[in-house]
C-alpha cells in the first residue's frame, strides 16, 4: 500500500483553524491545537446563540406589547386573549412594532380586544 503525504490537506486545515482564530488572545490564535479549542467552542457558542436569539427578541416583543397594554388599560394576558377572541391574527412582532411605532393603531387593536372580552 502506498504512503500517503498529507502536505498541503494538513497544512490547509491548520490554515483554515489560524484564520478563523484570528483576534483570539495569545496562544489561541497562534498554535494550532489551542485555536482548534477556541474555534470549536466559539463554534458552539454560536450554534446556541443563533437559538437564544429568537428566544430573546420574542420576549423582548413580549414586554414591549405589555408596556402599551398597559397604556391602554389591559394586562399582556387580556390583550392576547381578546385578540385571539376577536379573530385577528397578528404575531407579536408586528404588535411590537405597532406599539412602538403607531400607538393609535395598537390602541385601537386594543379597543377591539377590549370590546371581544366584554362580548364573550
Amino acid at each position: 500500500m502506498p504512503r500517503v503525504k498529507r502536505g498541503s490537506k494538513r497544512r490547509a486545515k491548520r490554515k483554515k483553524i489560524l484564520d478563523r482564530a484570528s483576534g483570539y488572545f495569545l496562544t489561541k490564535s497562534k498554535l494550532y491545537r489551542s485555536a482548534k479549542e477556541a474555534v470549536d467552542r466559539a463554534l458552539k457558542f454560536a450554534y446556541s446563540g443563533r437559538k437564544q436569539k429568537k428566544r430573546q427578541y420574542r420576549s423582548l416583543w413580549i414586554v414591549r406589547i405589555g408596556a402599551a397594554a398597559k397604556l391602554n388599560g389591559m394586562s399582556y394576558s387580556q390583550l392576547i386573549h381578546g385578540l385571539k377572541t376577536a379573530g385577528i391574527e397578528l404575531d407579536r412582532k408586528i404588535l411590537a412594532d405597532l406599539a412602538v411605532n403607531d400607538a393609535a393603531a395598537f390602541k385601537s387593536l386594543a379597543e377591539q380586544a377590549k370590546g371581544a372580552l366584554s362580548g364573550a
